[in-house]
């Protein structure tokens, strides 16, 4: 598994190319804002996008599923839930941010779907309470989750903006984040990568 963390927007939110170095396939994950960058990795990897996936439709995390589905052409998907907010560009408006309209979704990702990239199999978890209808993706074999703005190195997602809530935050942190190996890496929204068994022990929020 190849992983391009790429930082990209205003607020600097992480973007994952993830690439199977077998088939060459990615999966991009977060493409939050329409950044050069994401295709530039891809051509640098000499791989093609097979799947676009949103954890979560707050602006920062949708604002290049245009560009890259326009350039790419690969399906994209959220959950259900999110839909409404993807519809009204993940909140945008509230700090007058420019956001295009996105895409429509091709697929909806629920909880136990499996999402194949080449040889890599990404699990779907439904893990809401910082947005509503955000997932994780955990690639078991490699021991890796992509978990957006649910667990972060040393914090949590933030649950006052429109349709978070803390109580169900916690609960998807506990019931299926932290029921994963210890050994297991957060690639998270923003900020380094941690491990699970480090915010067990160590993040004061949990």
């Amino acid at each position: 598994m190849l992983i391009d963390v790429l930082p990209i927007g205003p607020i600097q939110t992480n973007c994952y190319v993830v690439t199977c170095p077998e088939t060459r396939q990615a999966l991009v994950i977060d493409p939050g804002w329409p950044d050069l960058l994401i295709l530039r990795v891809l051509e640098g990897r000499q791989a093609t996008a097979g799947m676009i996936v949103n954890t979560h439709t707050h602006w920062d995390h949708i604002g290049g599923n245009t560009l890259l589905k326009e350039k790419t052409g690969a399906p994209f998907g959220i959950h259900r839930e999110a839909a409404a907010m993807l519809r009204a560009k993940g909140g945008a408006q509230l700090w007058d941010i420019p956001v295009e309209d996105s895409p429509e979704p091709d697929c909806w990702l629920e909880q136990g779907d499996v999402l194949s990239i080449g040889t890599l199999h990404f699990e779907v978890l439904f893990t809401p309470g910082h947005a509503p209808g955000h997932v994780s993706l955990v690639e078991h074999e490699q021991g890796v989750v992509f978990d957006g703005d649910v667990l972060f190195n040393r914090g949590i997602g933030r649950t006052d903006l429109p349709g978070g809530d803390h109580a169900t935050l916690v609960q998807s942190i506990r019931e299926k984040l932290l029921s994963l190996p210890d050994a297991t890496l957060v690639y998270s929204g923003h900020g380094p990568v941690t491990t699970i068994g480090e915010e067990r022990r160590e993040n004061p929020w949990l």
